[in-house]
């Protein structure tokens, strides 16, 4: 038997996922064929029901969340890991008239967004990666940045104007979700848990192998020097993404409430 799994390719994805790429884990019972995405390109593919297992963004995630339930390993969720709103430079007023990028309609960095800045109206999506260069070229004013994007954007002259993650955290007290693995309901439940086990397996594998997954992510990560890429690990990959636990499923709580109103 074969179930497909989504992930991302971004390098806390990578690097957690390192080992059942190349085969140093394996989920017991049945394989898994991997396919790497955008994280809106999952979201969009879970809707349409494409995936056994996959990561999600975590507003996406709760959208579905009446076909998928949330898995214990395999999330991203911290403090100091959110999205940031940046501005190119001259930009005015972030008001309803001023262009605004994001990386999805389904991501949380949109969801957060729209909580946050509520009279900003005119939003555009687009992959992720295409975000700086839009704004460095001035086509849009503002524009949401997820990943790498954190450590690079003063390098292209523009200014930040909000972390979305530091406004959550200081008005809910918990860690910020970000992603998550999600599993399709109706499998079997003992093939949801071997795949969060083969997750959590593989997960200490890359800590205990950490230069091993070097390659893995570069493949992925092909724009990215290697700094970058483990900041990027640091950042991400913490001990909730080996098991969510008590303050980690009270932070999927807190979200789903937010996410729910925001609707």
């Amino acid at each position: 038997m074969r179930y497909r799994l989504g992930i991302s390719t971004c390098p806390n994805d990578t690097f957690m996922f390192h080992a059942l790429l190349t085969g140093r884990v394996h989920c017991e019972g049945f394989d898994l064929d991997i396919e790497l995405l955008d994280v809106q390109q999952l979201n969009e593919g879970l809707a349409r029901g494409d995936y056994a297992f996959s990561k999600a963004s975590c507003f996406g995630a709760m959208l579905l969340r009446e076909r998928y339930e949330l898995c214990g390993a395999g999330a991203a969720l911290g403090y100091g890991v959110g999205p940031l709103v940046l501005a190119r430079k001259g930009a005015p007023p972030l008001s309803a008239e001023a262009k605004v990028l994001a990386p999805g309609s389904m991501t949380t960095a949109c969801m957060l967004f729209r909580n946050f800045f509520p009279q900003a109206a005119a939003i555009s999506h687009v992959v992720f990666s295409e975000i700086m260069p839009a704004l460095e070229r001035g086509e849009v004013d503002y524009g949401i940045v997820i990943h790498e994007g954190r450590f690079t954007y003063q390098e292209s002259g523009l200014s930040l104007v909000a972390d979305l993650g530091a406004l959550w955290e200081e008005k809910y007290n918990v860690p910020l979700p970000l992603g998550c693995i999600v599993a399709d309901r109706t499998l079997p439940v003992e093939h949801r848990k071997a795949v969060t086990s083969a997750i959590r397996r593989s997960i200490e594998y890359a800590h205990a192998h950490r230069e091993e997954t070097l390659p893995t992510m570069r493949r992925y990560a092909q724009e990215l020097g290697d700094e970058v890429i483990w900041k990027h690990v640091e950042l991400y990959v913490n001990e909730w993404s080996l098991d969510l636990g008590s303050k980690g499923r009270e932070a999927f709580a807190i979200f789903e409430r937010v996410a729910l109103s925001s609707l």
